[in-house]
């Protein structure tokens, strides 16, 4: 069967853990380069480089701090004479600091903003003017369904989603001249680290309102990125898919 990437090269940011790594991983099994991005990466990531490589897939790792241009921009740079060219952007660099509104202080804020929103702001600046030049590029920004129906105790990691969509839809009609195609994905519930921290009780409340009755799969999330990021999705763009198992509905 023709794997649907064979031949791009990918930067996957926060490709360390959870749904950044589910995406790294499926992307090298559709035959692209990847670029594992993350301000650090955890002491078992060496097991899923060597699975790449092992499979014949080639993967390059960089050190970003995701929130600061100088980084950013170096990063890119480095990438683009190493590998000649970047294809695909996943913009899923992502942090949490929840507290209500009224306890939470002016660095939860900024922090959280910073890593999430204008991280993405950063990547996709930086890779546009290679995009452009080979008039070809997909970007996908990781949002969330709280970036669309809000959270309790999640004001900045709402906000920072929410702004998420806006980037998606701007950015998505001004490259739409440079054949280049920007989407947003809106997860719900999903199994990663960060929701393991959740208590049971938490848990219970979101698949409460899940018609599914369970969380999604990391692995799923990357299935749905990996299409748009396809030329199989070449008519679609500007647009913000939920996978939520129902939730919004």
């Amino acid at each position: 069967m023709e794997k649907l990437l064979t031949g791009k090269t990918a930067l996957i940011t926060g490709s360390g853990r959870g749904i950044g790594r589910a995406i790294l991983k499926a992307f090298s099994e559709e035959g692209a380069t990847v670029i594992a991005t993350d301000i650090s990466f955890p002491d078992d990531f060496h097991i899923t480089e060597q699975e790449i490589t092992e499979k014949g897939g080639r993967v390059i790792r960089k050190i970003i701090n995701v929130s600061h241009y100088e980084s950013v921009q170096k990063a890119v740079d480095e990438i683009i004479t190493e590998t000649n060219k970047i294809d695909i952007l996943i913009n899923n660099a992502g942090i949490t600091r929840d507290k209500l509104v009224m306890r939470m202080s002016e660095e939860d804020w900024d922090t959280v903003l910073s890593v999430n929103l204008k991280g993405a702001f950063n990547l996709t600046k930086a890779v546009f003017k290679y995009m452009a030049k080979q008039r070809y590029g997909k970007i996908v920004n990781l949002s969330s369904v709280s970036g669309i129906m809000g959270n309790a105790g999640q004001s900045n990691y709402s906000a920072s989603k929410a702004g998420l969509i806006g980037l998606t839809k701007s950015t998505a009609k001004e490259f739409a001249s440079r054949n280049i195609n920007v989407n947003a994905v809106a997860p719900g519930f999903v199994q990663t680290e960060m929701t393991d921290a959740l208590t049971e009780e938490q848990k219970k409340s979101f698949l409460d309102i899940i018609p599914l009755k369970r969380p999604c799969n990391p692995s799923e999330i990357a299935d749905l990125v990996v299409f748009l990021s396809s030329d199989r999705a070449g008519y679609i763009t500007g647009q913000v898919i939920t996978i939520d198992g129902g939730m919004l509905m």
